[in-house]
């Protein structure tokens, strides 16, 4: 069974899409009776709005059993904030994924040799899975080498759909406004008849 797992749309109860909700949102939401799966994190483009209070904040969050996945949290080439920064706040939720057993849903532009060598480093029992995944084949290899799982939305490489064993593949409508059964539909078209 292929469910959301990231999903910026409006959360709905009952339904089995993971929404990605923004940290300002997350109190709002556990305060309602909306029935639905969650995930917040620190999106390496904003972390000029992390601090501690954040953390602490997210530490309490975690547990409500609404909260299934840690992230987007991540690494990109385009922040503004320095690489370091960005790897030091994407560690604390790398903590945060271990200590609470809560799966990392990773953001990661350009910056695949330094989220492959923290993979390494702190060989994470909690699936990494990287979302959004638009990589080549030979990028398939690496992450998948490195222990990652891969989330394919509406824009994809289908070669490297193709490679993606299904035990490591999920799929996500991210921020596209196609459904998640549209968005499968495309990948199962794009997949060659004899794909295990």
């Amino acid at each position: 069974m292929f469910i959301d797992i990231h999903s910026h749309k409006k959360p709905v109860s009952g339904s089995s899409a993971i929404y990605n909700i923004p940290l300002s949102d997350v109190e709002n939401f556990l305060a309602s009776d909306m029935q639905a799966w969650f995930s917040a994190g620190i999106h390496p483009c904003f972390i000029d709005d992390f601090s501690a209070e954040w953390l602490e904040k997210m530490k309490t969050w975690l547990d409500d059993a609404r909260f299934v996945a840690i992230g987007e949290c991540g690494l990109d080439k385009n922040s503004t904030t320095p690489l370091e920064k960005q790897i030091e706040v994407f560690e604390k939720q790398i903590m945060l994924s271990e200590n609470r057993q809560k799966p990392l849903i990773i953001h990661c532009v350009g910056r695949f040799n330094e989220l492959f060598e923290l993979k390494k480093l702190w060989k994470p029992k909690q699936k990494w899975i990287i979302h959004g995944f638009r990589g080549k084949p030979q990028l398939v290899e690496q992450a998948l080498k490195a222990g990652c799982y891969l989330s394919f939305g509406e824009h994809f490489n289908t070669e490297s759909v193709w490679i993606t064993p299904k035990e490591r593949l999920f799929v996500e409508t991210d921020e596209s406004e196609l459904m998640i059964d549209e968005i499968l539909a495309l990948l199962q078209k794009a997949m060659p008849k004899n794909h295990e």
